[in-house]
């Protein structure tokens, strides 16, 4: 009988080894309050299955975290809409930058994915057309998921999203002109820049989405909130399309499911074992945590433990 790795230390064997490469990348500065972050923090949390953390660094300080949060809407859409929300959006990779205009005006307004910018925005229309307090009802969501009410929109980056976010306003007038969002493009927008600014701790995120390790059955509650069909089809998703054009070299290198944001944030699944969650905010050139990415391929090298 195989035992279990002893997850706490080689955690701490991969913080040490990561550190020459904390701080290399580009900030996402193209955001204020994002560049404003000190590039030299490095966070790693990971929660098994039975409720136990293992943590490192600076994995209780929180952070933006962006594009992550768009696995936890989607999971509300499915939630409210099933399979039905893909008559919207499609499920393939992009191949593209995260906010292509490109891709969507030549496919008629459908995004390729739910993971993608104008993917996301339409999973907000779906979410306002449901919900009557679409913003206040996310943040609890998260909230319950990570048992914390420490978790907070973060006003600053707010402001900073609305004041340079005029690619992703293009991609909503494009999504509206092609009879794909319902709401208003100003709705769809507020809740979207709201749901990016979200700020967690790699602590909060491992335990968010261990509901992804537990065929869609929240840990806190029991509660189902996706069928354990929607979550291993949520898990694809994520393998496929969660780091936005690095897929191939994602599942190559690290092989689970995860999902990214320019925060520096990372998070993975490994179905049935556990979450783990990284944070490091220097990003490579498709937007993910450099980093990051390189401790979640020393974490499934060193632990033996991957999907594959």
């Amino acid at each position: 009988m195989s035992t279990r790795p002893d997850y706490q230390a080689i955690l701490d064997e991969i913080h040490q080894e990561v550190l020459p490469q904390v701080g290399a990348g580009r900030v996402a500065d193209y955001i204020p309050a994002l560049g404003r972050v000190p590039a030299d923090r490095f966070g790693m949390a990971l929660r098994t299955v039975a409720g136990e953390t293992f943590k490192v660094g600076d994995a209780d300080e929180s952070f933006s975290i962006q594009s992550i949060s768009k696995v936890f809407t989607l999971t509300m859409a499915l939630g409210l809409e099933g399979e039905e929300l893909f008559r919207r959006v499609g499920r393939e990779p992009s191949g593209t930058a995260f906010n292509s205009l490109v891709q969507l005006e030549t496919e008629n307004g459908i995004p390729r994915n739910p993971l993608i910018n104008a993917g996301a925005l339409v999973v907000a229309d779906a979410l306002l057309s449901h919900l009557e307090d679409a913003k206040g009802e996310v943040l609890e969501f998260v909230r319950r998921l990570c048992e914390s009410d420490e978790v907070e929109y973060d006003q600053e980056v707010v402001r900073s999203e609305r004041a340079w976010g005029d690619r992703n306003a293009a991609l909503a007038h494009f999504l509206k002109s092609f009879g794909n969002l319902e709401s208003s493009i100003e709705s769809v927008l507020d809740l979207y820049v709201h749901h990016c600014s979200l700020a967690m701790t790699c602590s909060q995120l491992a335990a968010a989405f261990q509901f992804l390790a537990q065929g869609g059955k929240s840990p806190c509650d029991d509660r189902q909130l996706l069928t354990p069909s929607l979550a291993k089809r949520t898990n694809a998703l994520l393998l496929t399309c969660g780091v936005y054009d690095s897929a191939g070299d994602f599942a190559y290198r690290v092989g689970l499911p995860g999902k990214s944001g320019v925060g520096g944030g990372i998070v993975a699944v490994l179905p049935e074992r556990w979450c783990v969650a990284v944070w490091s905010p220097g990003l490579d050139p498709s937007g993910n945590s450099l980093a990051g990415t390189r401790a979640l391929e020393l974490l499934t090298t060193r632990t033996g433990e991957s999907i594959f």
